[in-house]
């Protein structure tokens, strides 16, 4: 993750801000793609340090808390965009059209994380839902396998969905796998 940062801090243009802030919510807010992009700049609260968001299958929203980082990457990102209503992200090429900003899609959030993560020397292509993975399994790590806390914070409605993260993360089967192959040694 510290690469794919470290890149998109590099760019200073609207777009790398734009993109920088992207990836700080959606890996460290372990927000969802379709989260990030229904975003408005009405759903943003800077001085407070919150963000609404309308979580997967929910109809009202829900306040999330920024870290300094992200709220940092938005105050950038805004100040960029400007502070005119609409569509939180927006698209920065010659398809928009000017003065009609068009509103980021899941497609666009892909291409432009995946691109990052090339531009970075990332082996692996980067997703937006690798990058809520990545953020939901460090959290697992910094919580200490607390799984109910890390549950509020990724907004998985079953509990099950986390604990595959968390196995994961583990590398439990690794671990069964190699006690049986001492075992009969």
């Amino acid at each position: 993750m510290e690469t794919l940062l470290a890149e998109a801090r590099k760019t200073t243009t609207p777009k790398g801000k734009r993109d920088l802030a992207l990836i700080r919510l959606m890996h460290d807010l372990g927000l969802r793609r379709g989260e990030v992009v229904a975003l408005d700049l009405a759903d943003l609260d800077l001085e407070d340090g919150k963000v609404a968001i309308v979580g997967k299958g929910k109809s009202e929203k829900t306040c999330v808390t920024l870290n300094a980082p992200t709220t940092s990457a938005l105050a950038d990102w805004v100040a960029a965009r400007g502070e005119w209503p609409g569509p939180l992200f927006v698209r920065l090429d010659r398809a928009a059209g000017p003065g009609h900003p068009t509103r980021l899609d899941a497609a666009n959030v892909a291409r432009a994380s995946k691109k990052l993560g090339l531009k970075a020397g990332l082996s692996r292509a980067t997703n937006p839902h690798g990058l809520r993975h990545q953020g939901i399994t460090r959290a697992l790590d910094l919580a200490h396998g607390d799984v109910r806390k890390v549950k509020r914070f990724s907004r998985h409605a079953k509990l099950e969905t986390l604990l595959r993260y968390d196995d994961n993360r583990r590398d439990e089967a690794g671990a069964i796998a190699k006690m049986l192959g001492e075992d009969s040694e």
